[in-house]
C-alpha cells in the first residue's frame, strides 16, 4: 500500500513563497503577498504550532528564514489594542490577516524636520486580505488590532530572520 502524503496549508503556503522570493526585486512584494494571501485565511494554516501572545506588545513566531534566498516569515499575535510604532521599512515586505481584523493607517512623511509623519488613510484588513510594498522608508504605515479579539498576520521580509532588529523597519514614531 503507498501512502501519499499531502503538504499542509502552512507547507504549501511556504512553497509559494519560496518560489515568489525568486521573482525579479521589482515583483518581489507583490507576488510573495500573493502567495500569503491564497492561504491567510485558512484556518488549519497554524494548526499544530504554538502561538501564544505578549501582555506587553504584538510578539513574532519564525515560520521559515532562508538567509541564502534572503527573506524570512514570521506570524505576528496582536492582542486587542497592540500595535507596531508608525514606521517604514528598509527592505522590501508582505503580509496578510490569518485571524481577526488589522487596521492598517498609511502616513504623509513629515514636512519639516522634528514634526511627525501625518495620518492620511487608513483601510480594515480582514483575513486572507493583506498589503506590500517595495523597500523604502517613506512609505510609512502602522498596523494595529483596534478590535476586541486576538489577531494573527503572516509576515515576509527580505531579510534573514537573524536581521529583523536592525534591517526591518525605520521607526517614525512610536
Amino acid at each position: 500500500m503507498t501512502f501519499i502524503r499531502t503538504r499542509s496549508p502552512r507547507e504549501t503556503m511556504l512553497a509559494g513563497i519560496a518560489a515568489a522570493a525568486r521573482h525579479p526585486l521589482a515583483e518581489r512584494p507583490r507576488a510573495v503577498a500573493a502567495a500569503i494571501e491564497a492561504f491567510a485565511a485558512d484556518p488549519a494554516l497554524l494548526e499544530g504550532m504554538d502561538c501564544p501572545c505578549c501582555p506587553d506588545r504584538y510578539i513574532r513566531h519564525l515560520l521559515q528564514s532562508d538567509e541564502e534566498a534572503g527573506y524570512a516569515v514570521v506570524a505576528l499575535v496582536w492582542r486587542p489594542g497592540q500595535m507596531s510604532p508608525v514606521h517604514g521599512h528598509k527592505t522590501w515586505c508582505a503580509f496578510a490577516v490569518h485571524q481577526g481584523t488589522l487596521t492598517e493607517t498609511y502616513y504623509a512623511a513629515a514636512e519639516a524636520e522634528g514634526d511627525l509623519p501625518q495620518p492620511r488613510s487608513t483601510q480594515l484588513l480582514h483575513p486572507g486580505q493583506g498589503s506590500h510594498g517595495p523597500a523604502d522608508p517613506a512609505l510609512i504605515h502602522r498596523l494595529a488590532n483596534l478590535s476586541c479579539r486576538t489577531a494573527i498576520s503572516i509576515h515576509c521580509y527580505g531579510v534573514g530572520f537573524d536581521r529583523f532588529g536592525q534591517d526591518v523597519n525605520e521607526v517614525h514614531a512610536a
